[in-house]
């Protein structure tokens, strides 16, 4: 009788201990998969990833085309980048506007890698600087465009969708100008 404790011990102990380590491997966070961010249903973790989202592009975009204001040689590329500014100032002030009224914080974290495509502009050979600026921004522009049609399709938020209804056409007229453009350049 005396033998068979320490063995019904030992047995439980094996059960509780599988059990922890069987409840451990479920509760993984599933939040990073390969560096990408998995969105969740939550809509408000889902609105603050787009108004972040959007403002780092959007910002990028700022840089860009002040960028070519100082360096390009082209007056049609001079001319669609002060476009572009003044029209991603308005989209910025709206964001940090209602992104303020969310309490939502956009912060600088990362601007080093936010900048990366400016620096990468900026180190550009004045010949094939225009080409490489029109193709940055329409990647960017492409992008703020695929960030509005993924929100309209994730929120009810009316004022998100406003602004949505607003600015998402003027993009596509932007990127259809800046890419007219870039058709003459090449």
């Amino acid at each position: 009788m005396s033998s068979s404790k320490p063995l019904f011990f030992k047995a439980i102990f094996f059960v509780i201990l599988i059990l922890a380590i069987s409840s451990c491997n479920k509760k993984k966070n599933p939040e990073n998969k390969n560096n990408k961010y998995v969105l969740t249903k939550d809509p408000e973790e889902i609105e603050a990833y787009f108004f972040v989202a959007t403002s780092k592009t959007t910002k990028s975009i700022i840089s860009k085309s002040q960028l070519v204001q100082q360096k390009s040689l082209q007056t049609s590329v001079k001319d669609i980048s002060i476009q572009i500014e003044n029209s991603q100032n308005k989209l910025l002030q709206e964001i940090n506007k209602i992104a303020v009224q969310k309490l939502i914080i956009i912060n600088e974290i990362n601007a080093t890698v936010t900048n990366k495509d400016v620096y990468e502009l900026k180190s550009q050979k004045n010949t094939d600087f225009d080409k490489a600026y029109l193709n940055s921004v329409s990647k960017s522009l492409s992008e703020t465009i695929r960030l509005f049609e993924s929100i309209a399709n994730e929120t009810n938020d009316t004022v998100i969708l406003k602004l949505v209804t607003h600015y998402l056409p003027k993009q596509y007229e932007i990127l259809r100008q800046t890419e007219k453009i870039k058709k003459t350049i090449n």
